[in-house]
């Protein structure tokens, strides 16, 4: 691992990844492929940032009986993980149900993901961190959500920045745009898919996502899936980046990649288009593989 660290905070979770083989049959069987791996939006994130080349450390909660499981699996990666243990609740699951051209839905039981406390949250952990990064999922409950802006705090107060994704257009709508753009409203980065910045925003032409989203200071990127994404920030109005034609496998991740693409650019000291690029390319690649992290 080389480079500036990245602190990642975030959700973990056990992935049920579902492809069935024709439309569902309301009432009996279908045919599928059915897997099983480690997922959570945090926990991919980390895992491509370390599997890029990146040095990342991540925090977040399991189950006890998933912890060995959880923590070796992130080591895969290299990343560096410190994951408190949650003996009520087990580590979350999510069920990903595939269509045909790759895109998917999800069911989500977030489990100890919504016991994440300041506890779990050593200020500690940002020792010798360059940037920290914070799950938008980390900020829709309560509780963990209070631990994780205590922890941006703390990390403002030592000089280091701090971005965030949007994370999920349902969950927006369940808790209410307005609050999660005060709650983020010092990050200097947020990343949102185009369902996210109409969630955010109720805008639905780029630009004007863009510049709704905008404040001095702040880099606004949002993904196009296959148009590719557009960004704004210190310097650039706007810009755009098309990805290369690909058949996508499934897209669970892409959006992991393209953060861990982006960011460890940005870190390098990369300009914006420069950066949008790298994200692209490393979110095309991880949409022609099964699964939400590296293979």
């Amino acid at each position: 691992m080389t480079g500036p660290t990245i602190l990642v905070i975030g959700d973990v979770m056990t992935d049920i990844i579902v492809r069935p083989a024709g439309p569902l049959v309301r009432g009996s069987d279908r045919a599928a492929t059915i897997r099983q791996s480690p997922g959570g939006s945090g926990a991919n994130q980390a895992a491509w940032i370390g599997a890029l080349g990146g040095s990342v450390r991540f925090l977040g909660r399991v189950g006890v009986d998933d912890h060995a499981a959880q923590t070796a699996a992130l080591r895969r990666h290299g990343v560096q993980p410190q994951l408190a243990s949650d003996t009520a609740l087990p580590t979350g699951f999510l069920v990903t149900l595939l269509d045909p051209d790759g895109e998917r839905s999800f069911l989500t039981d977030r489990g100890a993901n919504d016991t994440l406390c300041r506890a779990d949250l050593p200020e500690s952990a940002l020792d010798g961190v360059a940037l920290l990064h914070v799950s938008g999922y980390s900020l829709f409950t309560p509780g963990p959500r209070a631990a994780v802006l205590a922890l941006a705090a703390a990390a403002m107060a030592r000089g280091i920045v701090w971005t965030v994704d949007a994370a999920s257009a349902g969950f927006l709508a369940e808790t209410g745009a307005l609050g999660f753009r005060q709650w983020t409203s010092r990050a200097s980065v947020l990343f949102a898919n185009s369902d996210e910045a109409t969630a955010l925003t109720g805008a639905r032409v780029p630009a004007a996502q863009l510049a709704a989203l905008g404040a001095p200071g702040r880099t606004v990127v949002i993904t196009r899936g296959a148009a590719g994404a557009v960004a704004s920030g210190p310097g650039h109005r706007f810009c755009e980046v098309a990805p290369e034609a690909i058949t996508p496998l499934d897209t669970t991740g892409a959006g992991d990649a393209f953060l861990a693409g982006f960011l460890l650019a940005r870190l390098a000291g990369a300009s914006l288009p420069d950066c949008l690029a790298a994200g692209v390319a490393q979110g095309g690649k991880a949409a022609q593989t099964l699964g939400g992290r590296p293979a």
